[in-house]
Order: C-alpha cells, then structure tokens, then sequence
C-alpha cells in the first residue's frame, strides 16, 4: 500500500490566500460588496431585523419563528446581570485604564463566577456564550460609568440588549430612535467572516481551551489599530478638520502626501462595503435628529472628494467611516468605540468558536525559517 506524498508547503505572508476553516455563518464577496449572514444579505439584516434575531440567526443558522426569538430574547435578558463580585471588580480597577485593557480583563474574571467555565460539550458551550454576550454591555457600562466617579446601573431586563447598555451607560432609557441606532451598529459588526480576531478565537479553541480565554484572545486581536480601532481614528480625523470648510483642503493635503484617510478602503472590500451602505443613510438621520448634522455633512465632503480624487483605485468608505457618526451622535465616548464592536462581535466570536468544535483540528500553521545554520556555540568568555 503506497503512502500519499502531503502536499508541499508553501508560503502565503498573512494568510491572505490560504483557507484554513470552513463556516455556515457568514460569507464575502470582496469584489462585488457582498455580505451575507447565513446567505441573507446585510442590508436587508440592517433595514429589518434586531441584533437579537441576528445572534440567534448566526448561532442557528435559520430565522428564528416568533416563538424562539421570544424564547432566546428572554434567555439574554435573564442573564443580563453580572454575577456577584464582579462589580467589586469594577471598581477595583484604576478609573484612568484603557477602556479595551478593562473590557479584556473583566471578560477573564467572568470565567471566575462560572461554574461552567470549563465544561465542555455543545450545551454548556452555548449557555456560556450566551451569558457573555448577555453580561459584556454591563461590563462596558459599568467601567465607564466607575471611572467617572458615577453609581453603576443595574440593567433592566425588560429592555433590547441596544436600549439596556444605554439605559446602564446614562441612566435613563434611549429613545426609540437612539437605541435604533446602536441596534443597526450592532447588527453590522455581528460577524464578518474569518477576520484577524475571529481567526484568533478559533485558534485558541481549536486547542479545546475554554470558550472565555477564546474570547479574551478575540478581544486582545481586536484592540490592534489595524483592526478594531479605525472607528476611533475617523472620529480623531473629523475633530481635527473641525468645520466644512477645512474639509478640502485637510483631504488633498494628506492625499498629495499618500497619508491615509481614515474609515477609507478595506483589506477585504474592493467595492463599496456592504455594512456601510444602509448606515451612511441612518447616520444622516440620527445625526439630524441628535443635533450633529455638521458632522454627518464633514463625513459626506470626505466621500465626495475620495470619490472624485481614488474610487477609480477602489477605495471606498467602510463601516467604520459612518459608525463614527453615529456612535458620536448617540452619545458615546471615542475611547468606547472599539468596546462598542468588541460588544457586537462577541456574537460571530461565540459562533465561530462553536463551530470550530464541530469538526475540530488544531489550527497550526508552519513558518519558514530564514535564519543561520550550523552555527558554533561559543563559551559566554569568548563571545
């Protein structure tokens, strides 16, 4: 019986071309500006359906029907407040930490409180993913509202996963269109194929670690500016142009230095990203309706000049050049921006770590090794 000669290895910087898991979730078409979850497109997601039906759609990978979308709404608000000793934890944390290093290590300290930490099986794995999605917007809340020397709010189970945070974040119930806001922002940062953070997790649980350090491992991924922190970087930008006016002139002069502009082109999209279409017509609104409609018409100046001045080489406005409108006009932090999508994410992380699971191999790339050969070891004397 002959034995099969494994394929050779080759390199591929990156990963960029290498396909190393295979997913129901979601699916891209970078070419065409396509994204789907679970085959639906995420325009449609972003005009008709909750954050809640959008977690239950990835984790099920089927709409749910009236009933199980009841059943799963009132499972995460069961499970919206944290256990005991965490908000002791809060507050034993320095109030002028990055709020991303604090988001990290609370999401570690959950594992602490439960019980099922290291069980392993499909159930208890879904039931720890679901408390953590259910806990972290009282995590984020309660740290922002701590390191402003402010009482921390309980969450209110009878509110949407957008209106509770807001609820615990400010203190008072959003309005309608406000909480609408961040659900739309929610929904599309759910998931998005197998990008560096969700690549991350499904390492760390192809190893059959727990499912908390998986997470923990997405959100140390995400932290990274090339990644999660763009959003933060286009409100930087639009603060620094500071009026309309400016908006030309800021442009061309970072263009005619090949600087980027921030919230432009994607590693992925080479047309116009799918997440941003439906949200560049939300932010005009939400800015409208919050009184920041100057910042909306700065963000439109921009697209139009890139239009004008590099479309012809693909570069269009991601979702992260009008998340950054709308976070900003509902009234978050810039600092709570990365916390924001590390809050929507968790919902493709969880995922994806269960999915890994089904049919799991140890993620374990080569490397190709570029330094010397039969070197001499020299006495530490003679060196």
């Amino acid at each position: 019986m002959s034995i099969a000669t494994p394929p050779a290895p080759i390199f591929d910087k990156g990963l960029a071309n290498t396909i190393v898991a295979e997913t129901q979730m979601s699916f891209i078409d970078g070419g065409k500006g396509v994204l789907e979850y679970v085959g639906i497109d995420i325009d449609s997601l972003a005009r008709k359906s909750t954050f809640e039906e959008c977690v239950y759609l990835l984790w099920n990978r089927k709409l749910p029907t009236t009933p199980e979308l009841n059943s799963f709404t009132e499972s995460l608000r069961a499970h919206y407040a944290l256990p005991p000793g965490m908000t002791d934890l809060i507050r034993s944390i320095p109030r002028d930490a990055t709020p991303m290093h604090a988001l990290r290590t609370l999401i570690s300290a959950l594992s602490l409180f439960d019980p099922e930490a290291d069980a392993e099986g499909e159930e208890p794995n879904a039931r720890k993913a679901l408390r953590m999605l259910a806990q972290t917007p009282a995590l984020i809340a309660g740290f922002d509202r701590y390191r402003k020397g402010k009482s921390i709010v309980e969450p209110d189970p009878t509110l949407s996963m957008a209106s509770n945070f807001l609820w615990m974040l400010n203190g008072a119930v959003p309005t309608a269109a406000v909480a609408r806001a961040l659900d739309v922002c929610l929904i599309l940062h759910a998931d998005h194929g197998l990008n560096a953070s969700t690549f991350a997790a499904r390492v760390t649980m192809s190893t059959l670690s727990d499912l908390y350090s998986a997470i923990v491992t997405a959100i140390g991924t995400l932290k990274g500016p090339l990644h999660g922190g763009a959003n933060e970087e286009v409100m930087v930008m639009l603060k620094e142009i500071g009026s309309l006016d400016r908006v030309e002139d800021y442009v061309m002069e970072r263009l005619a230095r090949k600087d980027r502009i921030m919230g432009f082109g994607h590693r992925v999209y080479k047309a116009f990203d799918p997440r941003a279409t439906y949200l560049k017509t939300f932010a005009r609104q939400v800015s409208a309706d919050t009184g920041n409609l100057a910042l909306y018409e700065m963000s439109r100046r921009i697209e139009d000049i890139m239009a004008r001045e590099v479309a012809a080489k693909g570069i269009y406005p991601n979702v992260d050049f009008y998340s950054a409108t709308t976070y900003h006009s509902i009234g978050i932090d810039l600092d709570l921006f990365t916390c924001m999508f590390a809050m929507s994410r968790i919902a493709g992380w969880a995922g994806h770590c269960l999915e890994q699971l089904e049919g799991n191999r140890l993620i374990r790339p080569g490397a190709a090794y570029i330094g010397p050969h039969a070197q001499p070891y020299i006495d530490i004397a003679n060196r």
